[in-house]
This record gives structure tokens, C-alpha cells and sequence, in this order.
């Protein structure tokens, strides 16, 4: 082989090696349950039909409807808020640590936690951990990344605050679409559900279709013999 057909290869070789990091990085930082630094959780395993109904972002103008329907329903979940909307609904987080549910951190602002400075990350955990505690949060603070975008910076820093990284297995908004009818939400949920299960839900924009779904797969899989937990509780057993 000349020289020249040897550069060629080389380089061609040099290419496609660059671009299967490339992918493989991509699928890593938006993995349910790897990470390269830290404790990473998609499902929390126990023998109990015991699952966790977590919910998105805020606190939103919909949080009182959200834990109006949850009393109603007999019923805790987990809210992965966000920092920023802390500060502007101060009120809102305080009433869902009273109402005994579990308050997540979900960042401060909401964005993709990939390609940004050591700093970055530390300030977005920190600050919406203080807000969080100031909201009269005492149990322990999981993070979930937004979009479940985390690579290198991010889960680092959260290995070395011993803060464990929470993701779901299951997501019936992002499959049927964010506009689905509150029946096939529950569909999804009744027909996918297993012991341990992390149910991944956005009620804070769109109170509507998730909390009628709620009316209807909350009876359901409790005559199946399961109970709702929350995170905390679910990761001590």
C-alpha cells in the first residue's frame, strides 16, 4: 500500500473513530441509568409493588390544583422543582413540603446541563438546595437533571455532595405527546407499570389531562396492589 492510500485510511480510520465517540457520548448524556460519576437510579428495586408518581418543574399557578387532587386521591409524589420558579412561587413550595410530599431538585433555571463551567453546575444545585430547604424541605434532596442531559461536570459534582441522581422509567408524555387524552395517559401508565417504577409526569403546565389521568390510573393500579411512595422512602428500603 503507497503512502498516499495509507494517509487516506488513517484519516478515514481517525473519522469514524471520532464520530462513534461522538455518538456514544450522546446516548450516555441522556441515559436513564448510567452516569460516569455517582449514583444514577431510573427504578428503585423492591418486591412490594411499591412505585413513585414524580412530577416536573415549577411550582406553577397549577400547584394548588395539583395537591388539591392529590389529597383528594390519598396520594404523595415527588415535585423536581426549579430554583427560579422557588423564587417567584415561594408559597407554592412551602405548601407542597406541608402537604407531606417530597420536594426534588430539577436545577435553578431549567437548562441542558451538558458543555458548561464546573461553576455552572454547582451554583444551579446550590442555590435551589438552600430554596429548597428554605421552603421547610428536611429529608433528603435527590436531583434530576433537566432533560436528563448530564455528561461529565455535572454528575461529578454530585458525586462529591453524595446528592444521587434520579431518573424514571417511565414517561407517558414524551411517548403519546404532551397533548394526550387523560385515558391514554393512564393506559400507558396501568399497561407499563412494574414494582419499583418511576412514573415521570409534567402536571405544573397542563393541570388538565394529567390530573384527570390521575383520577382514573390511581384506582386502578391500587385495586392492582400497588402503593404510591415517594423517592426518599422508596431508596430506603
Amino acid at each position: 500500500m503507497n503512502r498516499k492510500k495509507k494517509s487516506i485510511l488513517i484519516i478515514l480510520t481517525i473519522f469514524i473513530l471520532v464520530i462513534a465517540l461522538c455518538l456514544s457520548l450522546f446516548y450516555i448524556s441522556k441515559s436513564r441509568n448510567f452516569q460516569f460519576f455517582g449514583e444514577i437510579v431510573c427504578s428503585l428495586s423492591n418486591e412490594d409493588k411499591i412505585i413513585a408518581l414524580t412530577f416536573d418543574d415549577g411550582p406553577t399557578e397549577n400547584t394548588a390544583a395539583i395537591l388539591d387532587k392529590l389529597d383528594e386521591l390519598n396520594v404523595v409524589a415527588t415535585f423536581f422543582v426549579c430554583g427560579n420558579n422557588i423564587e417567584k412561587r415561594p408559597e407554592d413550595a412551602k405548601a407542597i413540603v406541608e402537604a407531606g410530599h417530597v420536594l426534588g431538585n430539577h436545577s435553578f433555571s431549567h437548562q441542558r446541563m451538558l458543555l458548561k463551567f464546573y461553576d455552572f453546575y454547582k451554583d444551579e444545585i446550590d442555590k435551589t438546595n438552600e430554596l429548597i430547604r428554605e421552603s421547610g424541605y428536611e429529608q433528603e434532596i435527590f436531583f434530576r437533571p433537566p432533560y436528563c442531559k448530564k455528561l461529565f461536570g455535572l454528575p461529578y459534582y454530585l458525586n462529591s455532595i453524595g446528592m444521587v441522581t434520579v431518573t424514571w422509567d417511565m414517561e407517558p408524555e414524551t411517548v403519546l405527546g404532551f397533548n394526550a387524552k387523560p385515558e391514554e395517559i393512564a393506559q400507558y401508565v396501568i399497561d407499563n407499570v412494574e414494582s419499583s417504577s418511576i412514573i415521570l409526569l409534567h402536571p405544573m403546565y397542563n393541570k388538565d389531562n394529567v390530573l384527570l389521568a390521575l383520577d382514573i390510573l390511581v384506582p386502578e393500579l391500587r385495586s392492582q396492589g400497588y402503593t404510591f411512595s415517594t423517592i426518599p422512602d422508596m431508596y430506603k428500603e
